[in-house]
């Protein structure tokens, strides 16, 4: 994002901001690409015979994971379009578990709903204060955040939990449910197609079956997030004087914006959404708080971001991926992986033919031999080991940022210290 030329510009309320500029896949483009890898998937379903990769409980299963990846993606995206880096994602999203099911087991899951998001804000305010005021390293203080908000849980849950039913010093009491919902008619239909086994239509069913099947009222709102956040960032006022923090906040400040201000919003905002995540884990995912069981999905969420060039719908799909390859923990993990092997060659394949027409001919060697191991792999082996199955969300995570690597662009002020009036 280009900074403001003018004091008009950044406060006069009729402003309407641009999308930024740059080279960005196009909605119908984008549309094109998922349609071509869905029908990729359909093709190594038809040839492997692994039709619970696309089925509706697999979709329905990875929308679950997704979403508190996504949230915790989604805060880090906050927090960085103002020039903070929050790698304590993790540490709010553990103080959203804790303080989401502590809440939730006494006063009901919608007060845990809301205590959580303020348990993360509160990690939130606390990176904020260190990295902004005090100007510490962004990265020291999210680690000191993450170690912090874990021992502080670890401290707090035998006081808060013991004693209680079903209560102990590494386990909350049970939390009631939020509820659940699926569309009449539609879900019945979609999950009725989606067992015909056709080629792309019953994969196109069984994924708009998981989004409409059994889904959690958090769930519906986690997923209005996403455009919500686009929005309020790219097509109001506050976005774009947001935005200016984590371009260039010497220019913003000359322009009338109280940078401070804007960045202390941001990571609190940030906090909270990663608390929110938490909040899914405690409530949605479990019906209680567990210690360690955010499992390091802040990391993940903060791939996500990144693997989505810190752009709201970049990320959503990031983390759809990861959720749905976390899902394969869950369900037929090791013959679906299996089947996934066959698709991860073709990918290569096709992503070795791509760079060949771009004329990066070692790239395209490269990627296709890559892609021959493994097929040659896929080929060999009739199942994949299980120690494979559970580290794949974590190898797809750093395949994932190593392809998309070249293309990314963070924010230009992305971490870097500020004080104020240091432009004069």
């Amino acid at each position: 994002m280009t900074a403001p030329t003018t004091a008009t510009d950044v406060n006069q309320p009729s402003l309407q901001p641009t999308a930024p500029t740059g080279r960005r896949m196009s909605l119908p483009v984008l549309m094109l690409v998922i349609a071509g890898a869905l029908a990729l998937t359909s093709i190594v379903r038809l040839v492997t015979g692994a039709n619970g990769i696309t089925n509706v409980s697999q979709m329905s299963t990875a929308l679950q994971l997704a979403v508190p990846i996504g949230l915790a993606g989604l805060g880090g995206l906050w927090a960085e379009r103002a020039g903070v880096v929050n790698i304590g994602l993790e540490g709010m999203m553990i103080l959203g578990t804790w303080f989401g099911a502590w809440a939730g087991f006494q006063w009901g899951p919608w007060t845990g709903v809301l205590v959580g998001i303020v348990g993360g804000a509160l990690g939130g305010l606390l990176h904020a204060v260190v990295t902004i005021a005090f100007n510490v390293n962004h990265i020291v203080s999210g680690v000191a955040i993450n170690i912090l908000a874990l021992g502080a849980t670890r401290y707090l849950a035998p006081l808060a939990f013991e004693g209680h039913q079903g209560g102990s010093a590494k386990q909350s009491p049970p939390v009631d449910s939020l509820g659940h919902f699926s569309i009449p008619g539609l879900s019945g239909a979609l999950e009725s197609l989606n067992d015909q086994h056709w080629f792309f239509v019953s994969d196109l069913a069984g994924l708009l079956g998981g989004l409409v099947t059994d889904v959690s009222w958090l769930t519906l709102i986690a997923v209005a997030l996403i455009p919500a956040s686009w929005y309020i960032l790219w097509r109001t006022p506050f976005g774009l004087r947001l935005r200016s923090c984590g371009e260039n906040p010497i220019a913003a400040e000359s322009l009338g914006v109280n940078v401070y201000k804007y960045k202390y919003l941001a990571v609190i905002i940030s906090g909270g959404l990663a608390g929110l995540g938490g909040v899914f884990l405690s409530i949605v995912a479990n019906p209680f708080y567990l210690e360690g069981q955010t499992s390091g999905r802040g990391y993940i969420g903060l791939a996500a971001m990144i693997f989505g060039n810190w752009m709201p719908g970049g990320l959503a799909i990031g983390a759809g991926l990861f959720g749905y390859t976390d899902s394969l923990n869950l369900r037929g993990g090791s013959a679906n992986v299996h089947a996934l092997l066959l698709l991860g060659a073709l990918l290569l394949v096709a992503g070795a033919i791509w760079l060949a027409v771009r004329k990066k001919y070692v790239h395209a060697v490269i990627t296709l031999v890559v892609g021959a191991l493994v097929f040659a792999w896929y080929a060999g082996t009739n199942e994949v080991p299980n120690q494979v199955v559970s580290a794949t969300p974590y190898v797809v995570t750093l395949v994932v940022l190593a392809l998309s690597a070249q293309r990314l662009r963070m924010p230009k002020a992305d971490g870097m210290p500020y004080r104020k009036g240091q432009g004069k």
